[in-house]
């Protein structure tokens, strides 16, 4: 009986495990990705700046959270390939809408490419330009309280308007995912001082503190926090 007892007590845990790249590579094999979004993703780690794509697992749990919304109407502040947006589209209803913004032509090209393989280009709707000034538009737009999930993963010198923009858009009860919050472990550590170090510090505390949302920060990636709109 100690010995069940002890082996109980080896397997279980207080704290979030630590991800050796064979338990990674077991998660990944447990995580459902459709092909295009794999080809999407095999051909952005080709390309400059491919670290900026979500891994696998953060897309499927990012499905599955819309799904649970049963959203209908998504905003992508950072478009870069589309993987994201194309995760969104793929999740949403047929009459499902998905507004992504950025400012890079060449990311977006293959971004449009994949939205038309997967034939989603009706569902989605590509903004070129400022993320701010496309926030800006869609609020002049009458659009504030209709978006169910908005992902931020752009600009973060930005992030804080953006999370503030968000929650103007945001209809009460939806979602807003913040990709990045833990910076490669930057956050935590007291030497890196850092602008970006310091802007995501500063957002991570103001969010733990705005009584505006509840919020979870999820050790998934780089780090997601989960804010719902109260």
């Amino acid at each position: 009986m100690s010995h069940l007892i002890s082996l109980k007590n080896s397997v279980m845990s207080n704290q979030t495990l630590n991800l050796t790249p064979h338990l990674y590579q077991y998660i990944l094999s447990n995580t459902r990705e459709p092909e295009i979004l794999s080809a999407l993703r095999h051909e952005t780690a080709q390309m400059t700046g491919s670290e900026m794509i979500i891994s696998p697992e953060q897309g499927q749990l990012m499905g599955l959270l819309l799904e649970l919304l049963n959203a209908r109407k998504t905003l992508d502040i950072g478009t870069f390939t589309g993987y994201s947006a194309l995760i969104a589209a793929l999740a949403l209803p047929s009459d499902g809408q998905v507004v992504t913004c950025d400012v890079s032509p060449e990311a977006t090209t293959v971004a449009l490419r994949y939205f038309e393989k997967a034939g989603m280009t009706d569902k989605i709707s590509l903004r070129l330009g400022s993320a701010l000034s496309t926030l800006d538009q869609l609020l002049t737009d009458d659009e504030a309280s209709t978006f169910d999930f908005i992902f931020i993963d752009a600009d973060k010198k930005n992030y804080d308007e953006y999370y503030e923009q968000s929650l103007r858009l945001l209809r009460r009860g939806g979602l807003i995912a913040i990709d990045n919050v833990l910076w490669g472990g930057k956050v935590a550590a007291s030497v890196e001082n850092d602008e970006i170090t310091q802007t995501m510090r500063t957002l991570n505390k103001k969010i733990l503190r705005d009584t505006r949302v509840t919020h979870n920060l999820v050790p998934i990636g780089d780090g997601l926090s989960l804010v719902r709109k109260r």
